[in-house]
């Protein structure tokens, strides 16, 4: 079974960058989008393969979202973390395949100086605790841009970036914390030590052509269901967004 997430950075955008074309030579069984930027019914997204839609989007339009395309129906899907707080920008979108939760998150940006990086402390706990619930019924995969480049391997750049959004001690803190709780990333899990492969490039000063990139988007599984994960990928030759695809097959 074959699950890819990808940070399209506005569906329909990345629509007219290839997308269905990939998603048809993937043809993956569950297909998870962060930051669609677009209300459900404005774009038809034609894939071919009989994918069911299901989509959580920002009340603000424009903004954010998640979206999840499923060969497989699930048993039941839930919006959000439930919380009154957290449930307005269309960021989480779980669905119950009986065997286990897929969740799939847009992890909000600490933006420039900061600013919302108290908020996204804040955030960080409930999600993790959201999961742990989850993860005490059935085993959970997380997938998503997770807004947080983990260890110094994790992006080009660390000691000039140490103090800026998505490589802050407090980020990188929570990202140990969830770790921690019960789950592992996938791709460190197949790729301990590898270094200069990253899922996101900024658009400014060619960094996508120098590799300067970072990786903040992941797969977590519960610890007790790693051993079902047969390969974890970076799609790092896939273009239409300033993130790339990500990849996990299971069995």
């Amino acid at each position: 079974m074959k699950l890819i997430s990808w940070n399209v950075n506005g569906l329909r955008a990345c629509m007219g960058k290839g997308f269905l074309d990939f998603v048809a030579a993937e043809q993956p069984d569950m297909l998870c989008l962060q930051e669609t930027k677009m209300q459900p019914g404005q774009a038809d997204v034609p894939l071919e393969g009989g994918y069911r839609e299901y989509w959580n989007s920002a009340e603000k339009k424009g903004y954010s979202g998640v979206a999840l395309f499923t060969k497989t129906e699930p048993q039941s899907v839930t919006y959000g973390l439930g919380i009154e707080e957290h449930d307005h920008e269309g960021r989480v979108i779980t669905a119950d395949y009986g065997e286990f939760y897929l969740v799939t998150v847009y992890t909000p940006n600490s933006q420039n100086e900061l600013k919302r990086l108290d908020y996204r402390m804040t955030w960080e706990d409930a999600f993790r605790e959201y999961l742990v619930k989850l993860d005490a019924e059935k085993p959970v995969i997380v997938c998503g841009d997770m807004n947080v480049a983990h260890e110094e391997i994790d992006l080009k750049n660390p000691k000039t970036n140490r103090k800026n959004a998505g490589f802050t001690d407090e980020e990188r803190g929570k990202m140990t914390e969830l770790l921690a709780a019960g789950f592992t990333d996938t791709f460190r899990h197949f790729n301990p030590t590898l270094e200069g492969v990253y899922s996101w490039w900024s658009y400014r000063f060619h960094a996508r052509e120098k590799n300067a990139g970072w990786r903040i988007d992941y797969f977590l599984v519960s610890n007790r269901f790693a051993q079902r994960v047969k390969d974890a990928r970076i799609l790092t030759d896939v273009f239409g967004s300033d993130h790339c695809p990500v990849l996990i097959e299971i069995e």
